[in-house]
Formats: C-alpha cells, sequence, structure tokens
C-alpha cells in the first residue's frame, strides 16, 4: 500500500512538472523590455524625503510607453525609442533636458541606437542645440549612409530632416548647474538613460542617450554613441545599454563583449553579463552597469555600484523597477 502511494505521488508530482514544462513551452515571453537612468554611487541616504518615489514614478512612465507599444505589436525600435524620447524630455535623468554641465558650462549630448535585425546603427555626439538626440540618432541610421554624426554636423543633419532644434538655454536646470559647481571643487558625476526591448517579432533593438560627465573636458565623448561600447544589440544574442564611467566602457567594448561571451562562449545573457561588469570591469575599478534583454526574452540588469534607477517588463506579467542594489 506504501509503495502504491509512493508510486501515485511521484506519477503526480512529474506529471505536474510536465504541465509546467509544457505551459512554459506554450506561453514563451512575447515581448520584453528594460530601462535605466543611470548607474553610481546611488545610496538612500543622497536622497530628500519623497524623492526615490519621485524617480520611480518617471521610470514607470517611461516604461510604459514602452509595454505599450510592444503590447500593441510595434517595434522594438519605436518601443526604445519613445522610451528615451520620454527619459530625455524628463529633467530628472542625464539626458536631453537633465543634460549636466561641461568644465565650460555647456551641454553637450550624445545618443545612440541599433537594430538587432541587421546591426544597423546611428550614433550623434557633441551636440547642444537637439531637443531629442535619440531621433536624431534614428535618422542618422535611415536616412544617411553613415552610423556617426558629430557636432554642428548632427545639428545641420538634424535640421534638415526636421527635428526638434532648441536653443541652448533649454537645457539649463538649476539643479544641473549647482552640480557644476560643485564639481569644479570634487571629481565629476556620470549618468545616463537607455532601453532595450525584444518585440513579438523576435527582433531586438537597444537605444542610450546622455549630457555625459558633469565637469568634463571640451570635446570628451563618452560610450554611449560607440556602438559595441555603451550601445549594442544583435538578434542572435542580446541587446544592451551601458551607463556608467564611459572610458572603461570604450576600453573593453563591454556591451560587444558580453554578446561575443554569449556567442561564442555560448554563456547565459546573466553569466556574460557579470563576467563583464563585476568581474572584468572590477578589477580596473571601471564604474557602472547594464541593461541587457536576449532573444529569448530574458532580462539581466547588472551594476558594480551602490545603486541604478532601473525597471523592466515581460509579456508574461513580470514586472519592477528599484533604484538600489
Amino acid at each position: 500500500m506504501k509503495l502504491l502511494i509512493t508510486f501515485t505521488l511521484i506519477l503526480f508530482v512529474s506529471c505536474q512538472q510536465s504541465r509546467t514544462k509544457d505551459a512554459k513551452k506554450s506561453n514563451p515571453v512575447k515581448w520584453a523590455i528594460a530601462i535605466h537612468g543611470g548607474a553610481g554611487n546611488i545610496k538612500p541616504e543622497n536622497f530628500k524625503e519623497g524623492q526615490v518615489e519621485e524617480y520611480k514614478v518617471e521610470l514607470k512612465a517611461a516604461l510604459y510607453i514602452g509595454k505599450k507599444i510592444l503590447a500593441e505589436g510595434g517595434t522594438s525600435l519605436d518601443a526604445v525609442e519613445s522610451v528615451v524620447r520620454h527619459l530625455e524630455d524628463c529633467p530628472m535623468f542625464n539626458a536631453g533636458k537633465g543634460a549636466v554641465f561641461t568644465h565650460d558650462g555647456r551641454n553637450e549630448l550624445d545618443a545612440a541606437i541599433m537594430d538587432g535585425r541587421d546591426l544597423n546603427a546611428g550614433t550623434i555626439a557633441g551636440v547642444g542645440d537637439i531637443k531629442n538626440p535619440i531621433s536624431t540618432a534614428r535618422m542618422v541610421m535611415e536616412k544617411s549612409p553613415h552610423v556617426m554624426m558629430v557636432g554642428k554636423g548632427a545639428s545641420k543633419f538634424a535640421k534638415e530632416n526636421n527635428a526638434e532644434i532648441v536653443d541652448s538655454s533649454y537645457f539649463y536646470t538649476e539643479r544641473r548647474w549647482r552640480s557644476l559647481q560643485k564639481a569644479l571643487e570634487k571629481s565629476g558625476k556620470m549618468g545616463t538613460v537607455g532601453c532595450v526591448a525584444l518585440d513579438e517579432h523576435g527582433n531586438l533593438a537597444a537605444a542610450t542617450s546622455t549630457g555625459g560627465m558633469t565637469n568634463k573636458m571640451y570635446g570628451r565623448v563618452g560610450d554611449v554613441p560607440i556602438i559595441g561600447a555603451g550601445t549594442y544589440a544583435n538578434n542572435n544574442t542580446c541587446a544592451i545599454s551601458a551607463t556608467g564611467h564611459g572610458e572603461y566602457f570604450i576600453r573593453y567594448t563591454v556591451t560587444h563583449d558580453i554578446s561575443a561571451l554569449m556567442e561564442y562562449k555560448g554563456m547565459s545573457l546573466e553569466d556574460a553579463a557579470k563576467e563583464v561588469i563585476n568581474v572584468k570591469l572590477e578589477k580596473v575599478n571601471g564604474r557602472g552597469g547594464v541593461i541587457a534583454v536576449d532573444k529569448a526574452g530574458n532580462i539581466a540588469l547588472v551594476m558594480n555600484t551602490t545603486g541604478m534607477f532601473r525597471a523592466f517588463a515581460k509579456s508574461s506579467g513580470e514586472e519592477g523597477v528599484a533604484v538600489f542594489r
């Protein structure tokens, strides 16, 4: 009798596991999205009361924009561009309206977008009059034979393609100006916004935008507009957007390295991201993080800093927003 009960129990558990596996097979992730608003020495004591919740509200608002596009059958490219545009318009993040100031008291913005279907990409760098750099980066990808445009050339191209041009005063915020004054006495801070997505057509895309580093030297360009450093997307592996100390992300071609570990060593997205961020960069004191999604809809949110503004969602219903590690 005991034997019969044991056998029945084993059979029941086996059937349940089989049904769970079948359910997973029959309900694969149709779409997935992740966003970030910068990584760094982010601790609870750095914020005023209620400020963390304000950041979370903005992250959720941006996430909703991307979710809606993907849930309605839209493309990953449209999703990542729209999400980053929203973050560029929000003065709380270091991109677009909230861009930090250079040592000379100017705003210099960089942005990049990449299509995982064919590795097509567009980037701009060092612009100070384009309201939404990420949209001009997409124009470079789709309406020019080039990958990168910088400075006045990028601004001229934006005007010719009817991008919204603004006076440099648009980017002024008191908070960022005070940050520059403090940075003139201390080291500068860095930050970025980004989005990665998988759509129901199986296509991956990545977009990143930044105001650079507070108090940066004239002409400095970080990792964001460097394909394979701060931004990368490949349908065979993953889409990645990085944030952190750009010089290290350029030297170690961080986003491409993660993709390469997946493609050539067969590593999972999570393991590859941790290998690069928590091992390779950690050894050289390179600080920052990445958000990434692979072709199966798996998401990785990896950092070696105390925090990273981040959020994610999947068609399966999984969703989350966080700030601290």
